[in-house]
């Protein structure tokens, strides 16, 4: 007897499971990586992508250029999603991630197409995660035990570290020191990220880049009368405004209704009373720098500028926000009030030429939780690249400053992780031997794709690796990038925070299980259709409808 045939989902869903799917979601992660994987380490190479209105961006950091790719495989979508969380919780390590996801997967790959259960292959790997986290904890050194010159000694090194994988390492020890500078200048409680400002002016050269200790912004745009405003004004007293201090025009279709000349006259003369009182009280606070987020029009510029005062209006708020930090001035919504308490101070405000464009600069603040860094280059694309790298640096070190431990980078965390997990792997029966022996040989892609980056032999690499770290005092022993070959990366200074690479260990082992984990896809094309509205006459035979709007019109 014939079975009836069940239909669970509508036409044209599409459905795909069992060991094929996940083998499937396996190789578009792995496709995915092979891409990406060239960028690793100080000889990576770079990308180009070419985005809508020929909208250029060469980079090799690992973040960006997951958030470029136009993905639209599922499966590969979270890898994508594990680079940017990488890149918001610790700033770097956002290509190993990904690179560590997808060897975990291929390394699963043979132990599927085995039929073995995805739920051991799951349990292995979380197990030997684990392991992993602990051991690099043992590992880390930390960076508290030490006067404050060898603490900065650490943090320029993790700066530094951040820096050798990207386009400005020829300048890494400048940036590493300018870096470590804008960080120490920070709250010590919060190291909020956007206290550091930086700017961006095509000219000069790389090296022309300096930090700022304060507040430094592009002049904004400015009316007649800016030109006689003073340019240097030594000990400012700098008032904070939201508010618009121009003429406003009437709304349109405004009506107003009059019996003689004189009251309107009356109306005009009350606009001009109320901006000059509102002008008056600004000066008489004492203030001599006065900043606005909405315009500052022509009269008031003109009026400042007749009494020796300067004023900037339509200031971003990120810029405003890091003066009242600087200063201690807090932002007003009104004039009336203009107490010494909420006027700011610094050593020097003046107005100086960078490149092509000129900056005004606040020196010298009694707060200075606040700095600029001031980057020059040759080309746009250049300078947007530098300013990726400067940000990766900046975060390494906060995070090294908050979280006081580091480790060797060039891969030795990763082979002496890989060392442990195979000796243990051996102790362990059954199945998971093989899972924790398969994770501990996922982990040498770091440094085998570092040396293939570099143009070395990786094999060979990776056997004087494993050689030394099972000789005493091997642990930190990675690939030197400068002498084809291995070397002790703590002692020549490749240093990064375990943060890194705790961070990474765990995000690419939950991205790897999560896909490991999904055994079916459905996905329902009609549902990416737009749906179309109702036409007129459904139902009616053909040509029907058509007669009856004939109908209808004709009884108009």
């Amino acid at each position: 007897m014939m079975q009836p045939t069940i239909l669970l989902l509508k036409d044209g869903t599409e459905e795909s499971q069992g060991r094929g799917q996940i083998i499937s979601n396996i190789n578009a992660c792995v496709a995915l990586v092979d891409t990406l994987k060239t960028t690793l380490g100080p000889r990576g190479s770079d990308k180009m992508m070419i985005g809508g209105k020929d909208s250029v961006t060469i980079s090799n950091d690992g973040a960006t250029i997951m958030k470029l790719l136009d993905i639209v495989h599922p499966a590969a979508k979270s890898l994508v999603d594990i680079s940017l969380s990488q890149d918001a919780e610790v700033g770097d390590g956002t290509t190993s991630v990904v690179v560590l996801a997808g060897e975990l997967l291929k390394q699963a790959k043979p132990f599927v197409e085995d039929g073995l259960h995805t739920q051991s292959i799951i349990r292995g790997y979380r197990k030997a995660c684990e392991m992993a986290l602990n051991q690099v904890r043992e590992l880390s050194v930390s960076i508290n035990k030490g006067t404050d010159a060898e603490k900065r000694r650490m943090l320029e090194n993790c700066a530094g570290t951040a820096l050798n994988s990207k386009l400005v390492s020829s300048h890494k020890d400048q940036f590493a020191k300018m870096v470590v500078d804008a960080v120490l200048h920070l709250d010590e409680e919060d190291l909020s990220l956007n206290m550091i400002g930086i700017k961006k002016e095509s000219g000069g050269s790389l090296g022309d880049s300096y930090l700022v200790d304060g507040v430094a912004f592009k002049k904004t745009f400015s009316y007649a009368g800016f030109e006689q405003q003073p340019k240097k004004i030594p000990n400012p007293k700098i008032v904070c405004l939201n508010i618009e201090l121009e003429l406003k025009s009437e709304k349109d279709n405004a009506e107003i209704r009059i019996d003689n000349p004189e009251q309107y006259q009356s109306i005009v003369d009350a606009e001009w009373k109320i901006i000059y009182e509102k002008l008056d009280k600004i000066v008489k606070s004492g203030a001599t720098v006065i900043l606005s987020r909405l315009a500052i029009g022509d009269l008031a510029t003109q009026y400042f500028a007749d009494r020796g005062l300067f004023c900037a209006g339509r200031v971003t708020d990120e810029d405003l926000r890091r003066v009242c930090k600087s200063t201690g001035a807090q932002v007003q919504t009104s004039v009336n009030d203009l107490i010494p308490s909420v006027i700011g101070q610094c050593g020097l405000f003046e107005e100086r030429q960078v490149g092509g464009s000129r900056y005004n600069f606040f020196l010298d603040a009694p707060a200075g939780k606040t700095a600029t860094i001031l980057l020059r280059g040759g080309g746009d694309h250049f300078i947007d690249e530098a300013e990726r790298s400067i940000h990766d640096a900046i975060m390494i070190t906060r995070r090294a400053k908050k979280h006081d431990s580091v480790v060797a980078g060039g891969g030795a965390v990763e082979m002496e992780v890989s060392k442990v997990l195979r000796d243990h792997s051996r102790t362990v029966a059954g199945k998971q031997q093989m899972i924790i022996g398969a994770f501990a040989k996922a982990l040498e892609i770091i440094p085998r794709q570092l040396a293939d980056n570099a143009g070395f032999d990786s094999t060979d690499t990776l056997n004087k690796l494993r050689q030394r770290h099972n000789q005493p005092n091997g642990k930190w022993f990675g690939v030197d990038i400068n002498n084809d070959g291995i070397c002790d990366t703590f002692e020549t200074f490749v240093w990064e925070p375990a943060l890194v690479r705790l961070n990474c260990f765990e995000a690419a082992t939950e991205a790897a299980c999560l896909i490991l984990s999904v055994d079916e896809t459905v996905k329902n094309s009609q549902a990416e259709k737009p749906q179309a509205g109702p036409s007129m006459g459904r139902g009616m035979p053909q040509g029907m409808a058509g007669r009856g709007v004939r109908a209808m019109r004709g009884r108009g």
